[in-house]
């Protein structure tokens, strides 16, 4: 529980060190730092078996000056309003990074949704949005899936929302494509992920990423379309860890036969024949050029981060890595490409979505990916620019560019 505790403190903590980097005034990076509007729900649902229970639900809209709020909603069993602050806190940060017109929020629901029916798990997300549905909307905030909520969850909330505001498909991104969803939103994270390292290998380090080794941490979404085009590129899938195990072949696994394993058993690489089984715990000292942590955030700590071996991290994940692991990683020297950039593929589809959905005009994957491509490599550079500035790390080099865009939005507004 402490390192998911801490996230909302090492959010803040890397603020900050950007902040000095800027030399903010402490009035500003109060006014940057503390969310616009916390919302904290009651859900009452009468569950499957006749007994009543009372959930709980949040929606945390962190800055709204350059657009929208933007930002997932999670259903997890230790959810906690830090975390949700800490979450919408990067989405802000994130959004400004790939000079996208959204701000940054995040919500959800403290729930096991793997003991919970499907109609209990419609019921709940109808009450929830219900309820908070007055701060949502296409011109306020339009949420998104994330943890343990998916296009189906997507398509409820765009159902419920509707109830009260007509047809209003932009309300939401991430639904499926019959209901206005977009083509590529679900590969769109892993993309972004493979576009961000390709530029790092290639661009920064001077690798070509054919026969480049690859471990990966997590293998849902994230992790699993990461793995297929960082392979189709040419990369050696070598190692695979998740909640259910481990499989690892010093040559590269046979990624697609991984994945339709991993549809086949349930969610888990555990028992993929086509590799060698190992402790999952171990991933981190697994022999690779490049680790993806794809999975949970704080898993990268003072413990952790000094088994790594690899020449380049590229965070999946939100917040993997602590403060402590990003002194390591820059002792070290190896380069760790922050979340704020490297998974911000999913953001940049979704507001792809919005967009489609506000114009009622349609694109085809090749040219989603194609314009997710352009978006993220503009990015990649800003990025760049900022740590050759500043000589400092690529995520406080991301956390400055991303602080300088949301402060002159609201200069400009005349805060």
């Amino acid at each position: 529980m402490t390192a998911h505790m801490n996230l909302f403190e090492n959010v803040n903590r890397q603020f900050d060190g950007a902040a000095d980097l800027l030399g903010l005034s402490q009035e500003i990076r109060e006014l940057l730092k503390t969310p616009y509007r916390e919302v904290t729900v009651a859900m009452p649902i009468r569950m499957d078996d006749g007994t009543l229970r009372v959930f709980r639900g949040y929606r945390v809209q962190h800055n709204g000056v350059r657009g929208p709020q933007k930002g997932g909603i999670r259903y997890h069993p230790d959810l906690d309003l830090d975390d949700v602050r800490a979450l919408a806190s990067l989405m802000t940060w994130q959004t400004a990074v790939v000079n996208l017109p959204f701000g940054g929020a995040m919500g959800g629901i403290q729930c096991d949704p793997s003991r919970m029916t499907q109609h209990e798990l419609e019921m709940l997300t109808r009450r929830y949005i219900a309820k908070i549905s007055m701060v949502l909307g296409p011109t306020r905030d339009v949420p998104s899936p994330d943890v343990n909520t998916s296009a189906q969850t997507m398509a409820w909330v765009m159902d419920e929302y509707g109830r009260k505001n007509g047809y209003q498909p932009a309300c939401v991104t991430g639904k499926p494509l019959e209901l206005g969803g977009i083509q590529g939103r679900e590969a769109a994270t892993g993309k972004g992920v493979a576009i961000c390292t390709r530029a790092a290998w290639e661009g920064l380090l001077g690798h070509s990423l054919q026969g480049a080794t690859v471990a990966l941490q997590g293998f849902g979404n994230v992790g699993s379309f990461s793995a297929a085009f960082l392979h189709e590129a040419g990369a050696r899938i070598t190692a695979v860890a998740d909640q259910g195990g481990a499989v690892r072949a010093p040559g590269g696994l046979d990624v697609p036969a991984l994945r339709a394993h991993v549809r086949a058993q349930g969610g888990t690489v555990a028992g993929f024949p086509g590799g060698e089984a190992f402790d999952p715990a171990t991933l981190w000292a697994q022999p690779c050029d490049i680790l993806i942590p794809a999975a949970l955030g704080g898993v990268l700590t003072k413990d952790t981060a000094p088994l790594v071996s690899a020449r380049l991290v590229v965070e999946g994940a939100n917040a993997p890595s602590t403060p402590e692991a990003d002194h390591i990683f820059q002792a070290k020297g190896i380069p760790v490409l922050p979340d704020i950039l490297a998974n911000a593929g999913g953001v940049t589809v979704s507001y792809f979505e919005w967009v489609q959905n506000l114009q009622q005009l349609y694109s085809d994957e090749a040219e989603v990916f194609a314009k997710e491509e352009k978006i993220l490599l503009q990015a990649f550079r800003d990025v760049q620019d900022k740590v050759k500035a500043h000589g400092c790390t690529w995520r406080t080099g991301a956390l400055v560019l991303a602080l300088e865009r949301v402060k002159t939005a609201n200069e400009l507004r005349g805060w």
